[in-house]
């Protein structure tokens, strides 16, 4: 299975015969500079794929304009899903500490792509996985969670849910970068992991990554 990230949540991941893309964005530079802050990520474009998953409703990860194809979507909702690449699973969680009531719902997603077992967390903003939640989840290949704090969980929460879930891979995500100028880095994250695995680029393979007797941290180079 081939990997992009193209920058804070959002990810390209293709089989032989099937894409997924997850939270897309659009071109968010001057909205971001109006708020003071900086945003330089690439805009996403030209970018097809049978299925597009939203995990929540801010703009930073909802421009499902961007993706070509007319793929199916699922987007900030829970249970058990039919969708081109078959079963997705949902799952209910919060973008924040508050039971939601700060910045809203968030889903998890949970799917199986030509072998491994991918998991999203989104913008997870929760202290810690529910034990309904991890046990939603179940065994997992691939991780995808935030790192970077603020409105996410940070390297702490992040470790702990590493711990409980003991994938196979990790890829963080949702930290700061030179592309952008709020969040922390992804740095005090890696320092808690076992090992550490660089690709030269934002693409990757899973079928080059190595295993470990822990998770591998998987962290491609910023878009």
């Amino acid at each position: 299975m081939q990997v992009e990230w193209y920058g804070q949540s959002a990810f390209r991941l293709s089989s032989a015969r099937e894409t997924v893309f997850i939270d897309p964005f659009g071109d968010l530079s001057q909205l971001a500079a109006g708020r003071g802050m900086r945003f330089d990520y690439p805009p996403i474009e030209g970018v097809s794929a049978e299925l597009l998953l939203v995990t929540h409703e801010h703009i930073d990860h909802n421009w499902v304009e961007a993706i070509g194809g007319g793929p199916a979507i699922l987007r900030s909702t829970a249970g058990r899903l039919e969708s081109p690449i078959g079963e997705v699973t949902a799952i209910a969680s919060e973008h924040d500490e508050s039971a939601g009531t700060e910045r809203g719902p968030n889903t998890i997603f949970l799917f199986t792509l030509e072998d491994p077992r991918v998991c999203h967390l989104g913008d997870f903003g929760q202290r810690a996985l529910r034990d309904e939640q991890a046990a939603a989840i179940g065994p997992v290949e691939l991780l995808i969670l935030p790192v970077g704090g603020g409105p996410t969980i940070g390297a702490e929460e992040a470790q702990a849910i590493v711990d409980r879930l003991r994938p196979r891979w990790v890829v963080p995500m949702h930290y700061r970068t030179p592309r952008i100028g709020f969040l922390e880095t992804a740095d005090a994250f890696l320092e808690l992991c076992a090992h550490v695995e660089r690709p030269p680029t934002a693409v990757f393979d899973t079928a080059a990554l190595p295993v470990q007797d822990a998770p591998v941290a998987v962290v491609p180079a910023a878009p």
